[in-house]
């Protein structure tokens, strides 16, 4: 059995009611991919490039020293990627018709979208309408996190009926 297969049959075993009554398998699968790989993969990862790669130092590139935090997210961010991609593509939109090289580019723009989208949120909702930051960021999460899988769905993996 192929790995994809495996972890849709893991995620579809906790597709049942209440879950089944409300939110369509993809999404579903969709939430599972998005938390394992933002709630495990990247926390896991970045911890152990903080703590065990980095070991706490300033890397020094020559023209610009960076600090362990921004260094380690640095290193994870690409490896979170592609993990997210890939399970994107092989797990929640397994018949998307776009051809791969153009969904790479299309996760790319639509990441870039979810970061400057979660940038200016913050900003207006911190600073001009005066929301605390913690509320502020679950409603930009919310937000943010519409706003990708509505991407996902009808742009970087499309499916022709669709």
């Amino acid at each position: 059995m192929q790995t994809d297969e495996l972890l849709i049959r893991c995620i579809d075993f906790f597709y049942r009611q209440p879950f089944a009554r409300f939110i369509p398998r993809q999404t579903f699968r969709y939430a599972a991919c998005g938390g394992f790989t933002y709630l495990v993969v990247n926390p896991l990862l970045y911890f152990l490039t903080y703590n065990y790669v980095l070991r706490h130092r300033f890397i020094d590139l020559g023209f610009v020293v960076m600090s362990p935090h921004i260094a380690a997210l640095t290193v994870v961010f690409p490896i979170v990627f592609f993990i997210g991609f890939w399970l994107n593509k092989h797990v929640t939109f397994r018949k998307s018709t776009v051809r791969t090289p153009t969904q790479v580019i299309r996760y790319a723009l639509s990441v870039t979208g979810s970061i400057i989208m979660t940038y200016l949120c913050m900003k207006f909702l911190v600073e001009v309408c005066g929301i605390w930051p913690t509320p502020a960021n679950v409603i930009t999460t919310v937000t943010t996190t519409v706003y990708s899988y509505l991407a996902a769905k009808y742009f970087t993996f499309r499916h022709s009926e669709e």
